[in-house]
């Protein structure tokens, strides 16, 4: 015991506050709180703001043996057990954004999907979100309005081209960092570099966390 304080009564409490924090949303300086995906994009197409999404995993347990799903956890980047969260950011790396929590396996783009980024893109055209290259399908679906980094090139093109490809690719890399920041401001957190609790509450202890980080970034 700390403080006079039992272990059980500190986990029950944290266990309170968590969703509490979770729920909060991402605050905006205009004093507005982004709760939704949906809310995100409606507030880009009003404020003018250039989206950039991103993904970022965090390390957890192996399911133990036998139990279902094992493998779903298992990530095919980083070759480790991870719990993947979909970000989105603005061109200050100020986090708008965090959900779409998913198994380590699930691709990127799929998660999207699933958050009804399709629909809400076709709802606000006026919109554009900067991508790295694993959402290359949602450009596709998306041309002019999902950036890319633009695809390899094949062996064997001109010197030219290849000096082109090169600027297109930092330029599009210099435009979408802001959402690297933002992930790293989440990593920050030792929860979130390694997360050994149980799986089913990292996806709240992800969205208070963001939410924590939020706040700071409007109190600078």
């Amino acid at each position: 015991m700390a403080f006079g304080v039992d272990r059980s009564t500190v986990t029950r409490a944290i266990g309170q506050v968590r969703p509490l924090l979770a729920g909060r949303g991402f605050a905006r300086p205009c004093g507005v709180r982004l709760r939704t995906l949906a809310d995100v994009f409606a507030y880009a197409a009003a404020e003018g703001v250039t989206l950039r999404l991103d993904a970022t995993e965090i390390r957890v347990r192996r399911p133990r043996v036998g139990r279902p799903g094992r493998k779903a956890f298992v990530s095919g980047k980083v070759k480790q057990n991870t719990i993947k969260a979909t970000i989105v950011a603005d061109e200050y790396g100020a986090t708008l954004w965090c959900g779409g929590h998913r198994p380590g396996r699930m691709h990127d783009t799929t998660a999207a999907r699933v958050e009804g980024i399709d629909a809400l893109l076709d709802a606000y055209p006026q919109v554009t979100v900067l991508v790295d290259a694993g959402y290359q399908g949602l450009a596709k679906t998306h041309p002019g309005q999902v950036v890319a980094p633009p695809l390899k090139l094949r062996p064997g093109a001109p010197p030219a081209r290849q000096t082109l490809w090169e600027a297109e690719r930092k330029q599009q890399s210099s435009q979408r960092i802001p959402v690297e920041h933002a992930i790293a401001e989440l990593k920050w957190w030792r929860q979130l570099q390694r997360f050994t609790g149980r799986r089913e509450l990292l996806p709240k202890t992800i969205d208070a966390v963001a939410g924590l980080v939020s706040d700071r970034m409007i109190t600078w």
